[in-house]
This record gives C-alpha cells, structure tokens and sequence, in this order.
C-alpha cells in the first residue's frame, strides 16, 4: 500500500483502508463508483496538471454510497464519484456533502445536474432498447418503455434488474409515473422479461436471437460497435423519447460528484470537480473508449453518438430519485 506515496495515482481496497491507513494526508481521496478506467484517466490527468495525489476506492455505487453513511463524518474520502444518482442522493440526504463551488456549478447546465447544488453532473448515459433486426422491424418497436409491461412482449425482452443500472431507470418510471403505476409496470415487467446478469449479456442475449429486444444503457452497444461488432453485430437501438414525450424509457441518468462535508482537503477536491467538469475533463472523457456523454463546458460527446439534445429525454430532478424506494419495490416484485 506504501506504492500510493510514490505512483501519481492508486488503486486501494475499501476493507484495507476504511480508516484512511496508509494514505498520504495530503493525498485526494475518491471513492469511485465511476468506471473504474474513468477515474484512473480523470485522477491521472488532474494529477499531471496539478501535481496532486489521487488515490481511488473503486466499488460500485451503493455500496460506496452504504459505506460513506456508515463511515460519516469520519470517512477519509474527499470526493464520491457515481455511475447513476440515485446512490449520490443517498449521500445527500444525509448531509454529508458540502456545496459545490458555484464557479463549478456553472461548467455545466441545470438539466444535467442537480438543483440543490450539493453535487455536479460530471457525465451522462441514456436508456435505450437494443433489438434484433431479424427479429422487430423498427415500426413494431414499442412506443413508451411502459409497453414492455403488456401481454404482447411476453417472453420478448430482456435485462438486469439486479444492476444499479437498470435500477437507476426504475428511479424515473418511479419519479414520472408514481409509485401505483411503478408497481403495476413491474409486475408486468416479472410477467413478461428474462433476467440477465448485466448489460453486455443483455445485450448478446438480443443479438444471438435469444431475446427480441433489452433494456440496456447506449454506450454498451456503441462500444461493441466500434470494437468488432461481436455482441451487437446483429441489433439496432431505438431511443424511445423520439416516439412518446416524458417517456420514462427516454431517461438520462447522470454520473454525480460531490465533496464530502469531512473532507480535510476540500480545497484540492473542489478543485478536482472543477477539473472534471471542464473543458480538458470533459474533452479526455469525449475521447475515451467509454462513449459516456459529456455534459460540462459545452464539451461535444464523442461524434458517433447520437447527439443528447435529440434524445428527448424527460426533465427528472435527479436529487428526487429514491433508490431506497425503487429497491423496496424491486424486491416485493420478486425483481431483486
């Protein structure tokens, strides 16, 4: 663990640090729930530029979100980086985050971001519905997210309830629709799916003709697409806020960052927010392999990606999703 002194950037086990052992004190520490390629890049390049030290406790988001409520303001971490909101609200709602610089707050738009200001989006993934093209032809595909639920898509589709991912999407059916309509659609969601593993089976299950169609996040299928096409050879995608306005199935879910209220470098982490945020941050995350959407500083999104102002994506204050309830009604639905 002492390598985390000398590299400019390291990759540290929760259950060998809980307590902050063997960390340097003047070191950033970033609980990650970001990919984990994402936050090595943006640590490494904020480190090059400033000449602070990054460690990262990579984990999935409510499991680092869990760990920061029990840790509380004891947590030796500085910054809490997610894959989707729901698990940053979490950590909002309990008060552990401080404000985040208003110079920050302005790199990106309110819609990509959170009203209360106590975190920032730092990068942004779309729900879409991968679909065999032998198997729907596009004027079949189904109109709202919602559809999925009747009776003529049993045993048609596909995804991973199990995933932070696909509980993220929930979050706004749940936000949109209310928690009665929520129950019904997961019931019929049980009626009617195949559970996978993840997005990527998801995703193979659709194009090897197993399933007519999943539920998936984008970047899974343009990732493939712009590697060897193996898992998705066979698919297309459809965005469903070009078929119904507010759709559920059109949902936008944001990476979040914030600063944690203990930490006892909240100079450097405001600065890393910043960093990550702004044009050189949001342009290494347009570059990278990741075909995550750029939300900050008018940074364009990697060009084969179907631009996100034409997604039609419903307006959701991701400060109000509640994955505690999502979880609950996931669970009675025999979901999770």
């Amino acid at each position: 663990m002492k390598a985390a002194a000398v590299l400019p950037i390291a990759t540290i086990a929760l259950t060998a640090c809980s307590g902050g052992q063997d960390v340097p004190a003047d070191a950033l520490v970033i609980y990650n729930a970001q990919h984990k390629s994402v936050g090595e890049m943006w640590g490494k390049a904020f480190t090059k530029a400033t000449g602070i030290k990054v460690v990262l406790r990579n984990g999935k988001d409510f499991e680092l979100a869990n760990q920061l409520v029990e840790e509380g303001a004891g947590s030796r971490a500085d910054v809490f980086l997610t894959e989707n909101s729901p698990a940053i609200s979490v950590v909002e709602r309990a008060g552990l985050f401080t404000p985040v610089d208003a110079a920050t707050l302005e790199q990106v738009p309110e819609r990509y971001s959170t009203t209360s200001g106590n975190w920032i989006g730092i990068a942004a993934r779309s729900t879409a519905f991968v679909y065999n093209k032998d198997k729907i032809q596009p004027d079949a595909l189904p109109k709202s997210i919602l559809d999925l639920a009747k009776p003529e898509w049993k045993g048609r589709w596909g995804a991973a309830p199990g995933g932070a991912d696909f509980q993220a999407i929930v979050s706004a059916v749940l936000e949109l629709e209310g928690a009665a309509a929520t129950k019904q659609w997961l019931a019929g969601m049980k009626a009617n799916f195949t559970e996978y593993s993840n997005n990527i089976a998801t995703m193979k299950a659709v194009n090897e003709g197993e399933s007519d169609g999943g539920i998936i996040y984008h970047y899974y299928w343009y990732r493939d697409q712009a590697e060897n096409k193996q898992d998705s050879g066979n698919t297309a995608l459809h965005f469903f806020g070009t078929q119904t306005a507010q759709d559920p199935g059109a949902f936008v879910s944001l990476s979040g960052g914030g600063v944690l209220k203990g930490s006892k470098n909240a100079d450097k982490a405001q600065q890393f927010l910043k960093y990550i945020t702004g044009a050189e941050g949001q342009k290494a995350l347009a570059d990278s392999a990741e075909f995550e959407y750029s939300v900050g500083s008018d940074v364009s999104s990697n060009p084969a990606l179907k631009p996100l102002d034409e997604l039609e994506s419903p307006i959701v204050d991701p400060s109000k999703l509640n994955g505690q309830t999502v979880i609950t009604l996931m669970t009675d639905a025999g979901l999770i």
